[in-house]
């Protein structure tokens, strides 16, 4: 169910807007709506309109206020940027104009640029057009918004305390407090082609797109769903351009068009959680037939959001993963043998896999934050292992690759602490870093990360990086980033044993050539490469 944006995780639904999401969306979409949000919307063709941000896994919408119809605004496979911009929006008023959180998307667009109402019309649409004014349509007079009682929150706003000051406005631009909010039939098939021709875009063309949204709430989460939800895109994205990757998950994506199997049941899929956890739980499991159900288990969460969402609400499965991960690597002084590493390395794989797009479900973060974020201190220490121990090299390596995706993972549930308001979320990078740096492996498994980084961009083979190779390098980056920017230990480590190689080894030329263009994750790793080099500094 679709969650609210307004300081908790879970908050009091909307009931008509999401009677309103459910009557008119597939189920599968439906299904994967993370959260929507009121805000004041501005692209080419909206104006200062106050509507409903609707996002889901793959997608954000767009609907009225009050809800009419759902327009498809981005993928989130074709973002370039999301950032928070420090402004004062001058069309704002009062508390609202303080408090506004002003988010602006970049992303690239196949659509030519369309004016007026006509946006409402591309249910199916990758994206809407610019956020820049055309010449033909002159600016509006400022939009303010009323004060409003301080014990309501946004969503509650009802459409009459969002007014707009009646601009002068020339016949053919649209007043914009009608944009948008009505669905009007128009012939417009020569009338478009003229307005596109007098752009110089032609069909199929990209070009870059800007959407800005204003969350008029001090509590918005909206920034930090988008930045999460682009994440987990640009990463699924990426891997599913492998063909062995999309055959392993079967399942029905933008990149696979037309395949779609059948809905499960929320409460098949849960019959079938519980089947596998019951079989995984069981007395005196042997290490082959828990291996052959960790498989089936990760396989299935693959295949299946609503199964990762399901995983959280139950603390039985995840402290169990956690113990035998303890169990498996840190019961023994020893060298590490092929069979404790392959287990290991499936029981982090399916731990990270878990962590994906399952940011609204309220249920991660109570079991992760009980008893002073004790289980997430668990599993964070129990992934530190020393890299240069174990002769087993290649298997080591995957173990390591593992670890660092479910790090990432961790990461990023610390950054969207980091800027939550709620008292009780504390588990931020800060926080994470804090619990790792006393391990005594935690600066070797940091520099292992770094030299993979270095390693991976002064390679002078020009061959291009796999798809699950993009993704792991975008993971150490943001590793890297984490360290340098949140812990001055760390920072110092890197700056004192790696500097020399960044600076004459890693080279952004280098990295663009090694990630193709194509991949969806090319651009935001080739932005933290950058920055990791302005750090390193």
């Amino acid at each position: 169910m679709a969650r609210t944006g307004s300081g908790d995780l879970l908050c009091r639904q909307n009931v008509k807007l999401d009677s309103f999401l459910k009557r008119n969306s597939e189920r599968r979409v439906y299904d994967r709506i993370r959260a929507y949000e009121p805000c004041v919307v501005i692209s080419e063709t909206v104006d200062k309109v106050y509507m409903h941000v609707v996002m889901s896994d793959e997608r954000v919408y767009l609907t009225e206020y009050p809800p009419r119809t759902l327009t498809a605004a981005f993928s989130f496979r074709r973002v370039r940027d999301i950032e928070l911009v420090n402004d004062l929006p001058d069309f704002l008023s009062g508390k609202d104009r303080d408090v506004c959180q002003h988010i602006r998307i970049t992303y690239v667009t196949v659509k030519p640029a369309v004016r007026g109402r006509d946006w409402l019309r591309r249910n199916k649409g990758d994206g809407l057009p610019t956020s820049r004014r055309s010449s033909h349509c002159p600016t509006v007079a400022p939009l303010t918004l009323a004060g409003y009682p301080a014990q309501r929150s946004p969503i509650e706003r009802e459409p009459d305390e969002l007014h707009v000051l009646a601009p002068s406005r020339s016949a053919s631009c649209p007043n914009p407090e009608s944009l948008g909010l009505v669905r009007v039939q128009r012939r417009v098939g020569s009338v478009l082609s003229r307005l596109w021709g007098r752009d110089g875009v032609g069909e199929g063309e990209e070009r870059e797109a800007e959407l800005h949204l204003y969350a008029v709430s001090q509590t918005s989460r909206l920034y930090l769903h988008l930045q999460s939800a682009w994440n987990s895109a640009i990463i699924r994205s990426t891997l599913l351009m492998d063909p062995l990757y999309r055959r392993r998950c079967s399942t029905w994506s933008d990149s696979s068009p037309g395949k779609r199997l059948p809905a499960v049941s929320l409460d098949r899929t849960a019959h079938l959680l519980a089947q596998l956890s019951s079989e995984l739980l069981q007395n005196g499991i042997s290490v082959e037939s828990l291996y052959m159900l960790l498989q089936e288990l990760r396989t299935a969460a693959q295949r299946d959001v609503a199964l990762r969402r399901l995983f959280w609400r139950s603390s039985e499965l995840c402290v169990f993963l956690v113990q035998t991960l303890e169990e498996t690597l840190h019961s023994r002084h020893s060298v590490y043998t092929a069979d404790q590493l392959l287990l290991s390395t499936l029981i982090v794989q399916t731990l990270a896999i878990m962590f994906r797009e399952t940011e609204v479900e309220q249920a991660r973060l109570n079991l992760l934050s009980a008893k002073k974020g004790a289980l997430a201190s668990r599993m964070l220490l129990a992934l530190m292992v020393d890299p240069d121990l174990c002769r087993l090299q290649d298997v080591l390596d995957e173990y390591l690759d593992a670890a660092c995706s479910l790090l990432f993972e961790l990461l990023l549930l610390g950054h969207e602490a980091s800027r939550s308001s709620s008292a009780g979320n504390f588990l931020s990078v800060g926080w994470i870093l804090r619990v790792l740096q006393p391990h005594p492996h935690m600066m070797a498994f940091v520099g292992h990360s770094a030299r993979q980084v270095v390693l991976v961009l002064s390679d002078p083979e020009d061959s291009f990086l796999s798809p699950a190779q993009s993704v792991l390098l975008f993971q150490r980056c943001r590793l890297l980033v984490a360290c340098l920017q949140h812990s001055t230990t760390l920072a110092h480590y890197l700056r004192s044993h790696y500097r020399e190689e960044f600076r004459y080894s890693v080279k952004l030329s280098c990295a663009e050539e090694k990630l193709p263009s194509h991949y969806p994750i090319s651009q935001p790793t080739l932005r933290l490469v950058e920055q990791i080099l302005s750090l390193q500094r």
